[in-house]
């Protein structure tokens, strides 16, 4: 059920520190990360949620191995912030949405599957490096991006499936426009990524989706 952003790769080690304001790259948006569709995606909301993940690894008895498998964090939160504005833009297009209900009936179906709420905190953590106040993003992420596939009837366990859907993500990415702070990465339009992100969404996403 979750991807992650859910699926981002994590790899190297070390915590990363504060990032300065973008001002100091000597672009025109003072104080952002990225902007996509003109609006600014802040390095205070990205550091805000790496301190999030950081004090939650830190508080685990394997933080040493969890902080060394998410080492390249901040670019990967920077990534999964402008893939959620991507996905959203995607359904409005379309005009599907996703319900609050949809949202909870969604997590408690993943939370009976892990075992329970803190099972699936636990292996959340330690699997995509999220913490709970990013669970149901990710579950609406997922879920809206679901409702885009069956809009186009794409069948993204396919090749044809997954590369209908990037083409379709990749128009809207072209739309909107995504402008990347440099500290964190250039976005590749083509493939949906940042910097050295391998593999395209819609990979990610079905991979995950069949393990959570």
């Amino acid at each position: 059920m979750l991807r992650r952003r859910t699926a981002l790769s994590f790899t190297a080690a070390a915590v990363l520190a504060v990032t300065p304001l973008l001002t100091s790259c000597g672009t025109p948006h003072p104080g952002a990360a990225a902007v996509v569709g003109g609006k600014q995606i802040t390095v205070s909301t990205v550091q805000a949620r790496v301190d999030a993940v950081r004090a939650a690894q830190e508080g685990s008895p394997q933080a040493a191995q969890l902080i060394a498998a998410s080492s390249d964090l901040q670019r990967n939160t920077v990534h999964s912030l402008i893939q959620d504005q991507v996905i959203e833009q995607a359904a409005k297009d379309v005009g599907v949405s996703v319900s609050p209900r949809e949202v909870q009936q969604a997590r408690a179906a993943a939370e009976q599957q892990a075992g329970g709420a803190a099972q699936l905190r636990t292996q959340l953590l330690q699997t995509y490096a999220m913490v709970p106040a990013d669970i149901e993003q990710s579950i609406l992420s997922d879920l809206t991006l679901r409702k885009v596939e069956q809009h186009y009837g794409a069948d993204v366990q396919t090749a044809a499936g997954q590369a209908e859907i990037l083409d379709v993500l990749r128009k809207t990415s072209d739309k909107l426009g995504v402008d990347v702070n440099p500290r964190y990465g250039s976005w590749n339009a083509k493939k949906l990524t940042l910097d050295s992100a391998k593999e395209p969404w819609i990979t990610q996403v079905t991979k995950t989706s069949t393990t959570a």
